[in-house]
């Protein structure tokens, strides 16, 4: 009885989470109140506080988000065992679809509050760890498997392609960019630092 207690409230905890989402798309971080997660939940204001303030949901919400976008990036190159398709793989799964693609916008959504909130600085650098992490690993095996020839550190060079996803994200979430566009860019940094020219 008490395990089917705690797995109800884990799935109204999960359900909250996605309402706390739907809301961010809506209203913005900065524009956010309590009352906007509990419409979009379909319940009241002091149920949604049961589950905790918002800050605290939205960094739950954020949590979530994080883990979503790795798991689903280290998934995508993870299906291959040659590095060059690793690589194809986890340049296309990385770049946002448009402006309304609803994960890497919650993720930018809450980006601003990284400059002056040091626990969400530190989820913020875990994401940016962690997809350094994923293309660090596919230099290192392509360098070994003799597809690429690596003229500086595998970190930095992953480090670098981090740097201009996020740039570039911006860019497709404005209507700037497509995703066309920054594929073909993030394909020529890659034949630039490895030697491999990357096509479908």
């Amino acid at each position: 009885m008490a395990a089917r207690k705690g797995s109800s409230k884990e799935a109204r905890r999960a359900e909250l989470g996605k309402a706390v989402e739907r809301a961010l798309m809506v209203r913005g971080l900065e524009g956010l109140r309590l009352r906007d997660v509990a419409e979009e939940a379909g319940v009241t204001s002091a149920a949604v506080l049961y589950y905790g303030d918002l800050d605290t949901l939205v960094h739950e919400a954020y949590q979530q988000a994080i883990e979503r976008y790795s798991q689903e990036r280290e998934r995508a190159a993870g299906r291959f065992a040659d590095a060059r398709d690793q690589l194809r793989a986890c340049i296309g799964n990385g770049v946002a679809v448009g402006p309304d693609d609803a994960l890497t916008r919650l993720l930018f959504e809450y980006w601003p509050r990284c400059l002056r909130d040091a626990r969400a600085a530190a989820l913020d650098s875990a994401l940016t760890e962690r997809q350094i992490a994923v293309y660090s690993g596919i230099l290192v095996l392509g360098q070994a498997q003799g597809h690429f020839a690596l003229q500086d550190p595998p970190r930095l060079l992953a480090a670098n392609f981090v740097a201009m996803e996020d740039g570039y994200q911006m860019e497709v979430l404005a209507g700037r960019r497509t995703r066309a566009d920054v594929i073909t860019a993030l394909r020529a940094h890659a034949r630039a630092v490895t030697g491999y020219e990357l096509v479908d």
